[in-house]
């Protein structure tokens, strides 16, 4: 498989240098990207032109390069190849936060993804009863209610295995056989197992279920949010900190829609402040966490996934935060957030 390294040039590369790297490799385009960083592309196209521009095969390549490629955040990966086909380019660069380019999609389907979550299983939470969104939860499971043309939980599947993530366990309850239909009918090109909660015990009580079958680092999962987010940097930032769980948070910004009044004394005034801001971190409900959270679960005891993290952070475990942005995440939770979901898919696609 190529190297993502054999695609880019720096800034000392010559033309006759980069016309050879171009046929080492096959392909029609290099990028100019200096200790990885994205700063330009350059095609055959590009060379070819410089050259009748009276260029040099001994110049140098950066010359040629166009300074402002395409390119996506690697978050958005799944939204690449209709990328590709709107801007009619053979090749897309994914970069990280730090605009280092971490994949490249080729219209040729040439493969040099090296930051693959393939070995790493996802557990997704599927079994609450989703009142927050009746009456559609009267007829549908939230996990299957659908978002575009397929159902939430096929999208956050999908968020995943553009990471290379293949093992999906479900742990599934309420209304739980329309779920297992689901992905029978769909035979999907990917593992799904269920785990089949008898009654309601919280996040917690449904990784209890898990002992034993899962023995490294996981991805873990609420069935109504979407996000947009590096899994493979999750991992490696979850693995370098050390951390039991690492929780990925999205910044949030809020406007109070009123006038807020703080209190004094006996009635009084003590300040104004009209339609304040506020600016915070709020949790997504996706984790990385280490296998060794499931095996000292207490059996049979009902609780939520944020006891289990102020457990660890009780004992003095290192438990961290991953921040994205507010606009790379999207909750369905609530009627109104659902029909936002929806709008921003449709814009998307």
């Amino acid at each position: 498989m190529l190297q993502i390294e054999q695609f880019l040039i720096n800034e000392e590369m010559t033309v006759l240098g980069a016309m050879q790297r171009l046929d080492e490799t096959g392909e029609r385009i290099l990028f100019l990207a200096p200790d990885g960083v994205l700063k330009g592309a350059l095609t055959d196209g590009d060379i070819r032109k410089y050259i009748l521009r009276g260029g040099s095969l001994e110049g140098l390549a950066a010359d040629a390069a166009n300074r402002h490629p395409f390119s996506l955040p690697v978050g958005q990966r799944g939204l690449a190849r209709s990328y590709i086909e709107q801007h009619s380019i053979d090749a897309l660069p994914l970069l990280d936060a730090k605009g280092r380019i971490v994949d490249i999609i080729f219209t040729s389907g040439v493969d040099v993804n090296n930051r693959s979550c393939a070995e790493i299983p996802v557990v997704i939470m599927a079994g609450g009863l989703g009142t927050r969104l009746y009456p559609y939860t009267k007829i549908l499971p939230k996990p299957l209610i659908p978002v575009g043309e397929k159902p939430i939980l096929e999208h956050i599947i999908d968020k995943f295995r553009d990471f290379g993530c293949t093992d999906f366990r479900l742990v599934v309850n309420y209304k739980k056989g329309m779920i297992k239909s689901y992905f029978n009918d769909l035979d999907p090109p990917y593992q799904v197992s269920y785990v089949d909660e008898d009654i309601p015990m919280g996040t917690g009580g449904g990784l209890c279920l898990l002992k034993g079958q899962i023995q490294k680092t996981f991805f873990l999962s609420n069935c109504d949010i979407l996000l947009d987010a590096d899994f493979a940097d999750l991992a490696e930032y979850h693995k370098k900190q050390g951390n039991v769980i690492t929780m990925v948070c999205a910044a949030k910004h809020f406007t109070v829609p009123y006038g807020v009044i703080q209190l004094g004394e006996n009635g009084a005034i003590q300040s104004m402040q009209e339609k304040p801001e506020m600016n915070f971190w709020t949790n997504t409900g996706i984790y990385a966490v280490e296998p060794r959270v499931i095996e000292e679960l207490e059996d049979g005891k009902c609780q939520g996934f944020t006891d289990i993290i102020e457990h660890y952070r009780a004992l003095g475990e290192k438990v961290g935060v991953y921040p994205v942005s507010e606009q790379s995440w999207m909750d369905m939770g609530q009627m109104e957030e659902l029909d936002k979901m929806r709008r921003k898919l449709e814009e998307n696609q």
